[in-house]
């Protein structure tokens, strides 16, 4: 990854989470604070939940609950994974979002017409700052716990407008950072995911992690 890949990896996580693809502007902005490159090929290529992620975290892991650390790796079979806010309180060295760095900016051709315009760290960003899929519980009651994403029981893949999976109102949330649509298709928060999102910053993470009374 080049200084240049990073950096317009950092304008499209700011695009996203600004509204200015045309979703509503969440009030996160992202700041570049510095950058580590590690050689370990048993880190590049851990996954969730094994002992290399365990070990690549506790070496790499910077600042606290309010810094987005971001490791680059293949993301083993996925193409990334985050940790919730409330899960910092308990292992702050886990937190974080892996990505698979062939997901970034136009770094790469492997995800080439999918997944290759750096949106899957805004999706991951998105679980980092408390959200669920917009799929989250299919159509029960609850969902994804936000009320301006309708019910959806599809993980999306590529751009099917008009997909309406529930009988309940509202077409699938297919242009949302929060399914599995193709890069391409995402453009958008919406306003319950900003009010969800600053919520649980101002409850897991503005002040550093430390547990409010």
């Amino acid at each position: 990854m080049s200084d240049a890949d990073i950096s317009n990896q950092i304008r499209v996580l700011n695009n996203g989470f600004s509204g200015q693809e045309g979703g509503y502007p969440t009030g996160f902005t992202f700041v570049l604070a510095g950058v580590d490159r590690t050689d370990n090929a048993s880190w590049f290529y851990a996954g969730p939940g094994t002992s290399a992620e365990r070990e690549m975290k506790q070496v790499l892991n910077q600042g606290d609950a309010s810094d987005l650390n971001i490791y680059l790796t293949t993301a083993g079979a996925y193409l990334g994974w985050a940790y919730f806010p409330s899960t910092y309180k308990t292992k702050p060295w886990i937190d974080g979002i892996v990505i698979d760095w062939a997901s970034l900016f136009r770094t790469s051709t492997q995800y080439k017409g999918a997944y290759d315009l750096g949106k899957t760290a805004t999706h991951e960003t998105g679980h980092w700052l408390g959200l669920y899929h917009v799929f989250q519980g299919g159509c029960n009651n609850w969902g994804d716990y936000v009320d301006d994403t309708p019910p959806e029981v599809i993980a999306t893949r590529g751009c099917p407008e008009g997909q309406d999976s529930c009988k309940e109102p509202g077409l699938d949330s297919i242009h949302n950072y929060m399914d599995y649509s193709y890069d391409s298709c995402y453009d958008q928060f919406t306003a319950g995911q900003s009010a969800r999102m600053q919520d649980q910053w101002n409850y897991f993470r503005a002040d550093g992690g430390v547990t409010v009374q």
